[in-house]
């Protein structure tokens, strides 16, 4: 019988694991809690209403429907047994492999102040995303509502904890909606009156980029009314808004664009870990003791030729899960494995209409064609014509227009359509 390669994600990483092990000697199983594949650079755009979640997930079964020697099971793992080669589902069931390729990914993590989370939501999943655009939206409608002008601006005052690209992006976004979306559609409350404050606890936001982007994009989000706060610490999170040193800042919306966790099966593996709860992995991306498990994306610790941290973006998940499959099939053929290498094809950021910063490495460079680069990059990455399709002609409306079409604000309990407190 062939031998067994098992997928844990259907992420990025290992979507691309088991596409570059399709119609090869294996039997390969994609392990998922999903039945889908989440395209996570544009999951901000679903909580701020310009995409519908089917525009930026595809069903993992449609995308791998080629590959007759891939299989893909809905369920998910708690644990992995190294010595025996098995994964133990939620279930209790069992599957057992040859070989192992974690793609699980991470989530949000609040340094050790869990308590923040009902207050802040952190933005990985579908979920996440429509519970922000909920959040966002029934500030603005109960804002309407609302006599009291302290508890109005309060309910117009919106706080990003983290400055890195997912954090911009919704800054930048929120700006719009306030500023052009919804300028002319309440009476009773301006919408330009909304306060959005983005906090960064380092030194500078972006802070992977040169220091030119990152002036570029600070400028771009000062146009768009964003309050940018840098060197300045998150120390309280509560339902009425954060603390910020001293400061008390009330706010009706706060969301969590900080740091991130890796996932908790990572633990199981009995490997090494880094603060951030990766794995430290061998320069071919297995496990230390165990050659025929490999760790990808953002549950793996790898250093690039500087001694930095990869970061934990789409590219990187994709050139490691591809390498972690040609290593498994080269130990398949004899062959030794050889080190990872990262090939940095450069980084995005989006700010808003017209503004986004590019670095290419051997180019840098902002304004209105960085952001027309960025938009094209992402139509050709997405999976399927249909979502290229749909997705380009949602943000050609959205240009013309200014306007954002799945402004729907779902699962409203009976706290939110009761009067503001």
């Amino acid at each position: 019988m062939e031998p067994h390669v098992v997928v844990i994600g259907a992420g990025f990483g290992g979507l691309n694991a088991a596409k570059a092990l399709a119609r090869r000697p294996v039997r390969v199983t994609v392990l998922d809690r999903h039945n889908y594949h989440l395209f996570q650079p544009l999951l901000y755009q679903v909580a701020t209403a310009t995409l519908s979640p089917g525009d930026v997930a595809s069903p993992i079964r449609w995308i791998l429907r080629g590959a007759p020697n891939v299989r893909v099971l809905l369920g998910e793992a708690v644990s992995v047994d190294t010595a025996g080669r098995r994964v133990r589902l939620e279930d209790g069931s069992l599957l057992d492999y040859d070989f192992l390729i974690v793609a699980t990914g991470s989530s949000h993590t609040y340094f050790g102040n869990d308590q923040w989370a009902p207050c802040a939501p952190g933005l990985k999943t579908l979920e996440d995303a429509l519970e922000i655009r909920r959040r966002i939206l029934l500030a603005f409608e109960r804002a309407e509502r609302e006599t009291d002008q302290a508890r109005r601006q309060e309910l117009l005052t919106f706080v990003l904890v983290g400055g890195g690209p997912t954090g911009v992006e919704l800054a930048g976004t929120l700006g719009e909606i306030a500023r052009q979306t919804l300028r002319h559609e309440f009476r009773s409350i301006d919408p330009r009156r909304a306060r959005i404050v983005l906090v960064e606890a380092g030194p500078a936001i972006l802070p992977s980029f040169p220091r030119n982007l990152r002036e570029a994009a600070r400028t771009a989000l000062h146009r768009l009314g964003v309050d940018v706060r840098e060197g300045t610490a998150v120390t309280a999170i509560d339902q009425h808004g954060v603390t910020l040193g001293r400061e008390r800042l009330a706010a009706g919306t706060v969301l969590w664009t900080a740091g991130v966790t890796a996932s908790p099966l990572v633990r199981t593996l009995g490997a090494p870990l880094d603060r951030p709860g990766r794995v430290v992995v061998a320069p071919d991306l297995s496990v230390p003791g165990h050659p025929e498990v490999f760790v990808v994306g953002d549950a793996a610790a790898v250093l690039d030729r500087h001694g930095r941290p990869l970061p934990g973006v789409a590219p990187v998940a994709i050139q490691q899960a591809r390498h972690a499959a040609r290593t498994v099939l080269n130990r398949l053929r004899g062959r030794p494995g050889a080190a990872f290498v990262y090939r940095d094809k450069g980084n995005l950021a989006i700010i808003g209409r017209g503004a986004a910063i590019a670095d290419l490495g051997w180019i840098r460079f902002s304004g209105v064609f960085a952001w027309l680069f960025w938009l094209f990059l992402h139509i050709v990455e997405l999976i399927g014509f249909r979502s290229r399709l749909v997705v380009l002609v949602q943000w050609a409306v959205a240009y013309v227009t200014f306007q954002r079409s799945v402004r729907l604000i779902t699962n409203v309990g009976r706290s939110d359509r009761s009067e503001p407190s």
